[in-house]
């Protein structure tokens, strides 16, 4: 179980339009599939095969999610948007396979935050860090999805959840001129700023098998 200390959620600012509507869809999807309706167990299948890929060139991903808000935003980017919700929804499909608790937590750990807990309180496992900081540095959107991918395979095999409405405004805020970089700041801010809130590695539950997600 993870949480988040309150000083670090007085001070986070609320979803912006792309991140509120990550947030909406995937947590539409997150109750029918805890709830095991078909519908929804369906659409995380479908959405599964774009995690770590360029969403927007999965032709599967097409019309499954209503887009149509970001699209009549002026203030937006709108292919940013876009690109930045669906990879969002991806990863995050990835990352709920056959866990039986929602891995999308609103107002939950940032992706700095969550890394951290991966690793011993007192210590740096190398391996992770190595694959966070190579996800910091991708130079491309399709790229950063393909390396976030792999740490979403080490967050759902130890049950840390994410806030994907922030994930999905980061996601669009990196696109812009600049972006990378205050992203990366504030992913290493929030890494270095965590701590680990389960001292004892057999609190962590193992993965479960969920027979809906053997498509």
């Amino acid at each position: 179980m993870t949480t988040t200390s309150p000083s670090a959620a007085r001070s986070r600012p609320a979803p912006g339009p792309v991140g509120m509507l990550a947030g909406q869809e995937i947590g539409r999807l997150q109750r029918g599939y805890l709830d095991d309706r078909s519908e929804a167990v369906a659409a995380l299948a479908r959405l599964r095969r774009a995690a770590g890929k360029d969403a927007a060139a999965v032709p599967d991903l097409w019309g499954l999610i209503d887009l149509d808000p970001l699209y009549k935003d002026p203030a937006l980017r709108h292919d940013a948007a876009a690109n930045a919700v669906d990879t969002a929804l991806a990863l995050w499909s990835l990352h709920q396979q056959s866990r039986p608790t929602g891995m999308h937590r609103p107002g939950g750990d940032e992706l700095g935050t969550a890394v951290r807990r991966l690793m011993p309180s007192a210590e740096i496992d190398e391996p992770v860090l190595k694959r966070f900081v190579r996800a910091g540095n991708a130079p491309t959107l399709a790229i950063l999805a393909m390396r976030l991918r792999d740490i979403t395979v080490l967050l759902r095999r130890e049950d840390l959840a994410l806030d994907y409405a922030l994930l999905a405004d980061q996601l669009y805020h990196w696109q812009q001129p600049g972006g990378p970089e205050r992203i990366r700041r504030s992913w290493g801010r929030s890494f270095h700023a965590a701590y680990r809130t389960t001292s004892n590695d057999t609190d962590i539950p193992a993965a479960a098998t969920d027979p809906k997600d053997a498509s």
